[in-house]
């Protein structure tokens, strides 16, 4: 475990100066809604997208502690790139724990992902059906025709699809009962990027609408049969309340700054010698303790667990989410309430940091969800 914390702190090192860049370019993207292809254009060059590549098709198949430390590391800069990019990254890594994929596809994909710098993402999400993990039908459809599948439908929530080269889709399968999921490759004749990506936060993320006409791909690309069955536990998902936790960190900055340096002529001194100043800026930083301990922990636990170990680690993985999101909003909170109206202009990132931590709110697993899952693991024991 040594030589891995040691390279991660020198991966986290070398990504320091691009989180500067990413945090001098996202006030402009925020208020374009502009996708930072510069942004991403970077991660690939300095070989960060093909880390959580495994080892034997040439990546790094870093921790899931150190993907949750590099992520959190890129929200302190932007967390829309930070969002956007993490679900590139953990899905990489899923798919390579999970070995669900015929092999030579998976390798295909990583070898694209290396060689040149190659993006992918799931598209689940759908207007009719809400988000995937509450279990509704996909209206997208797929058709078998011969040697090829025809896929027709739409899906929201599409993160990063001004870039992406890889869309994982789910189907209905129309002529058979159930799901699965479809790899479809961005120059597929049908595919539309329907640009309807205008939200209040994360605006960055370009998670636009994808539109599928007729799609067809060759019958290897249906690449998963969904069952009905209890899904495994997912810890690449602890990508999310890592982005959430960086933005909390970024705004609890931003907000000792303004303390150390606002000097009313109503005190002597800076506000940062007030006792309630102080009070809400200790009480942050113990809730951003709490978080980075809760989920660097589970992360490593993950990471030191077997198989089967890990599939007992579902409520544990969800709360991590749930606290740690739900403790960043209260921390952007406030830290926006340590700055004062001075942090409702656009100028100060502080606003925006307080518009985009919200989103984790909406990200799986739900809060209800989570909390059912804690109490029935409980009431069952």
């Amino acid at each position: 475990m040594g030589s891995n914390l040691h390279q991660t702190d020198e991966r986290l090192k070398e990504l320091q100066p691009f989180v500067e860049r990413f945090r001098k370019r996202a006030a402009a993207h925020d208020l374009d809604a502009s996708f930072p292809k510069e942004n991403i254009e970077e991660l690939k060059q300095i070989g960060y997208t093909s880390l959580t590549v495994p080892k034997k098709y040439g990546g790094a198949e870093i921790t899931l502690y150190e993907l949750v430390r590099l992520q959190q590391l890129l929200a302190q800069g932007d967390g829309a790139t930070a969002l956007s990019i993490g679900w590139h990254m953990g899905i990489i890594k899923n798919l390579g724990e999970q070995d669900k994929w015929n092999e030579n596809i998976y390798k295909e994909i990583c070898e694209e992902v290396i060689q040149h710098g190659k993006l992918i993402n799931a598209a689940a999400t759908e207007p009719d059906t809400g988000s995937p993990t509450r279990g509704g039908k996909p209206q997208t459809t797929a058709v078998q025709d011969g040697t090829e599948w025809v896929i027709s439908g739409k899906k929201t929530f599409t993160t990063m699809a001004p870039v992406l080269d890889y869309f994982i889709v789910t189907a209905s399968l129309e002529h058979e009962k159930g799901t699965a999921n479809f790899l479809i490759p961005r120059e597929s004749p049908g595919i539309i990027i329907d640009e309807t990506w205008n939200t209040v936060g994360m605006r960055a993320t370009g998670s636009h609408d994808l539109l599928l006409k007729n799609v067809r791909v060759p019958n290897r690309f249906l690449v998963e049969r969904l069952s009905k069955k209890e899904k495994p536990a997912m810890g690449w998902l602890l990508h999310i309340p890592a982005c959430y936790l960086g933005i909390a960190e970024a705004a609890q900055r931003e907000s000792i700054n303004f303390a150390k340096t606002y000097s009313p002529n109503s005190i002597s001194g800076t506000i940062s010698e007030l006792p309630n100043v102080q009070q809400r800026i200790g009480e942050n930083e113990a809730k951003l303790m709490q978080s980075r301990h809760f989920l660097y922990s589970v992360a490593k636990k993950w990471d030191n667990s077997s198989q089967e170990e890990r599939s007992f680690m579902k409520p544990e993985l969800a709360a991590v989410k749930m606290m740690v999101v739900n403790s960043a909003n209260d921390v952007v909170d406030q830290a926006m309430r340590v700055a004062g109206a001075s942090g409702l202009f656009y100028d100060n990132p502080l606003q925006r940091y307080y518009r985009d931590v919200r989103f984790g709110l909406h990200n799986p697993p739900m809060d209800d969800m989570t909390i059912i899952q804690l109490a029935k693991q409980v009431l069952e024991q």
